[in-house]
Parts: structure tokens; sequence; C-alpha cells
């Protein structure tokens, strides 16, 4: 018996460990492309929402919701499940994509985008969305709310996490330093804040509009571990999840290097994408290039 519990103990083979994390990226990748897929078409279908943006966060949620939330759409309101919040609320599109993947909405409701009198409003709405912690929408709200949701977490000694996806652009918003200090000066370690670093807002570039660089600098001056990790490479943003905290007593930010619209050739790294709704042929377009990428639904 002894023997054979040591067997089963050993370590995988490196071999072994390698082909489950290249198993485990290329679901990621293909999670991410669904994603993808989904948003535009509700985006087109509503006429009205936030393309560049959904498609630049698409690969920081599917890694959140499929391998780092403890979560369960069986159960959405578990006490001890983990908490996500989208501060950037804007990204709805992406995050309904995501909520539909993992099974807490069905897929047939993202028909109804932006639809009067449909659940899936253009910003989240928590009383009618499960899986939804929190409304978003006004920016510079969402790490507040993580902060206290974290805190509460401490007090209550309960081992669920808090986790927050910010735009960059919002990181302008006062409130959000306010937060910064104050998770640092309760030691949140349960705290992981993901900056999706696109670099371009509504209208212009971050950096033309209210600079944000030296950025990693600026989040550890307040107390905060910090890794910056390309936001498309699902294997380095596992890593990062993987070992939170970064720094042991501290909360983390993830800074997440990214482009608006990725994975659309036309639509990346373009300002206008922001809010611009894909015509018919554009849709297809898109869809093509997506389909290449991560296969057919």
């Amino acid at each position: 018996m002894r023997m054979l519990m040591s067997m089963y103990m050993q370590p995988l083979p490196i071999h072994a460990m390698q082909t489950e994390a290249a198993d485990r990226a290329a679901a990621l990748h293909h999670r991410a492309a669904s994603i993808r897929r989904a948003s535009l078409r509700m985006v087109h279908a509503a006429r009205l929402g936030h393309p560049g943006g959904d498609l630049s966060c698409a690969d920081i949620l599917a890694t959140l919701y499929f391998h780092v939330l403890r979560v369960d759409p069986a159960n959405p309101h578990d006490p001890c499940r983990d908490r996500f919040i989208l501060s950037k609320g804007h990204a709805s599109a992406a995050l309904y994509a995501t909520l539909a993947e993992a099974g807490f909405i069905p897929l047939g409701d993202l028909d109804t985008y932006m639809q009067p009198l449909s659940r899936l409003n253009g910003h989240p709405d928590h009383n009618r969305v499960p899986g939804v912690e929190a409304n978003t929408g006004p920016l510079g709200h969402g790490l507040p709310i993580a902060v206290g949701a974290a805190l509460a977490a401490k007090m209550d000694g309960a081992a669920w996490r808090s986790f927050v996806l910010t735009g960059d652009g919002e990181l302008q918003e006062g409130s959000n330093w306010e937060a910064i200090m104050a998770a640092s000066q309760f030691g949140l370690d349960n705290l992981t804040a993901v900056v999706d670093r696109n670099r371009l807002q509504q209208g212009d570039a971050t950096e033309q509009t209210v600079a944000l660089e030296p950025l990693a600098d600026r989040w550890r001056a307040f107390g905060w571990g910090v890794v910056e990790v390309d936001g498309h490479d699902v294997s380095a943003l596992v890593n990062a999840f993987d070992a939170l905290p970064a720094v042991p007593g501290r909360p983390t930010c993830v800074i997440a290097r990214t482009f608006k619209g990725r994975g659309i050739s036309f639509i990346e790294d373009r300002v206008e994408w922001h809010h611009r709704v894909p015509t018919d042929a554009e849709l297809a377009a898109a869809l093509l290039e997506l389909d290449g990428e991560g296969g057919e639904e």
C-alpha cells in the first residue's frame, strides 16, 4: 500500500505537465474566441455597444471564468463564491457572452441584448442577471466595490476572493486611487485588480487624455504587488493568477497589456471602434477571422 501511494504521489513528468498546460491554453483560447464571436453578434444585432473593449478583455474573462474563479452557475449566490466585478461595465456584451458560455444564463438570452424589457441591459444589473455581483457603468465605481467586498471577507474570516476588471481609461477617476490606498492600508491580499491596458479610450489614446504611465510604478507606490503580462496570452494570465498574491500580505494588480479590438484586423487598435457598430459585411468578415482563430462553433 505504501509503495502504491508513493507511486501516485509522484509529480507528473515534465512532458505530461507541458501537454496539460498546452491543452488548457487551447481550451481557454477557444473560449475567448467564442466570447468574441458572441459579443460581436450581440452588438451588431442591437446596433449598440462597445465592441473594441469587449474584444480586448475576452482572454481575461475566459481565463478568469474557466480557470480562476471559484463560482458555480448552479448556485450563483453561494456565500463561499469568489466575487468578480466588471468595473468597465460598458463591456457588458463580453460579460454576458462569458456568463452564457459558463452556464449562468441561457445562450438564447444573448439574442435579447439591449432589447426593450431585456434583462441584458447595456450595463450589467445585479438584480436581474445571475453571476453579476454589482451594477456598473459609471466608471471608477467597480474597484471601490471590490475593495469593500475583500474587506468584508477579511472581517468574516472567509476564504473567498475578490476580483475586479477595470479599463485603463477609467483609472483617471480619482475614486479608484482612494480605493487603491484603502486596499493597501487594510492588507487586502485577497483582492486582485486586473487592468485592461489597451491604451485607448473614447475619442483618443489614454496618454493623450490623462497620462497613466508609469502605471506599474504608481500601483507599487500605493502599496500593491504588481504583475505585468500580455493580456492576450492565456498561459501568462494563468501563471499570474496561479501565483496570487504577487506579494504576500498585499493586494495584487495585474496589468494586462492588450489591444482594443483584438482578433479582428480592421478593428484592432483603432480608437473609433470604442463604440462603433459593425455593418453586415464587417460582421461576416470578423466572424471569418475569428473562426480561423478559435474554430467554428
